[in-house]
């Protein structure tokens, strides 16, 4: 399916599942709202599937790996090679990430979509569109056919796990440097300064940092992507993990899977995929709040708010996944508790 007629496809939500979800919440015996984002949440979950009965299992958690190109600039601790050595470790499933996912029995899902000279490995789901992105602050990160590609190797990978009913998803990234593509995405696409939205990554000495905020400056003038044309900021200046998980949201959004996103990079994709098409956020759930700078303020440019403070910034999905138990509890609430009928108890009223 071309982009164009894919975003063209998402409906709005279904606001008459929104409502008997809150319906059920409010026969539930407790003080009404109560459960708060939690209650929410699954309303959301209905308005986005078009009934009422919420389901969260099976679930996945899809981790997009790629290589950047702007780490030829020195802004990040480690070389892109770890970006290869992380994929394979996720296949066999010792990464944090597969460890939390397996406390919350989510699968974990690698897939390289440009991960540099990788040869692949058993595990690793191999959707490559090239190998590795171009150093933005030279030139375009990727051409804009190639960008296409990606998002749609993202929308592709939800249309696999819808087709074998999976129920939830997580959003999770694995690629050196891109804490960078994301710095300079949602520089562009909020209209912010670089400095305000540039943290440490993975632990920047402030030499580091002042070579990250100078790459970024370089790569935007260089570049001028049009803050108005998504795909133009991403094509530009983002890299193919970002791309694929704006993908996996137009995904969420079309077969109506959920996706809780992670942290900052997933959240800047998130945002992509928002401006792409506002219809997209039906799909996206936000788990926590990024401990990077602009964790707070692209959740604010989604209108989401997270269900976890806990200043996390590990990447892989890990804090998306963390979410799942918390959703799990909230739905047996929702479909086990008691109600006020069933207790003999005046139902409460709004006051």
């Amino acid at each position: 399916m071309e982009l164009c007629k894919l975003i063209e496809s998402i409906t709005p939500p279904d606001e008459a599942a929104r409502r008997e979800a809150r319906r059920r919440w409010d026969a539930c015996a407790k003080p009404l709202g109560s459960l708060g984002l939690l209650e929410d949440a699954i309303c959301d979950i209905a308005a986005l599937t078009g009934s009422a009965d919420v389901a969260l299992a099976p679930r996945a958690a899809l981790v997009l790996c790629a290589d950047n190109g702007v780490t030829a600039q020195g802004v990040t601790q480690t070389g892109s090679e770890v970006t290869a050595a992380v994929a394979r470790q996720l296949a066999l499933g010792r990464t944090a990430v597969c460890r939390m996912a397996a406390r919350a029995d989510c699968r974990v899902v690698p897939a390289d979509l440009g991960i540099r000279d990788f040869p692949g490995f058993p595990g690793v789901l191999n959707r490559r569109v090239s190998n590795g992105t171009a150093d933005f602050t030279t030139g375009p990160a990727m051409t804009r056919k190639q960008a296409e590609a990606a998002i749609l190797a993202g929308v592709e990978l939800v249309r696999a796990e819808a087709e074998r009913g999976t129920r939830l998803l997580a959003a999770g990234e694995m690629g050196i440097g891109n804490t960078t593509t994301a710095s300079a995405v949602t520089a562009v696409l909020t209209g912010v300064d670089p400095e305000q939205v540039t943290g440490r990554g993975a632990g920047l000495s402030d030499e580091g940092l002042r070579r990250k905020l100078l790459a970024i400056r370089r790569g935007v003038e260089l570049n001028r992507p049009d803050a108005g044309d998504a795909l133009d900021v991403l094509s530009k200046l983002g890299g193919f993990d970002l791309a694929g998980l704006c993908g996996v949201y137009l995904g969420g959004a079309l077969f109506r899977v959920p996706v809780l996103i992670d942290g900052f990079p997933s959240a800047a994709a998130a945002l992509c995929a928002a401006r792409l098409c506002p219809a997209a956020k039906k799909a996206m759930l936000a788990s926590h709040v990024s401990a990077e700078p602009a964790g707070a303020l692209l959740l604010r440019e989604l209108g989401k708010e997270a269900l976890i403070t806990a200043k996390l910034r590990l990447g892989e999905g890990s804090g998306a996944v963390a979410a799942m138990p918390l959703l799990d509890m909230a739905l047996a609430v929702y479909r086990e508790c008691y109600t006020f009928a069933e207790g003999g108890i005046e139902p409460y009223t709004p006051q």
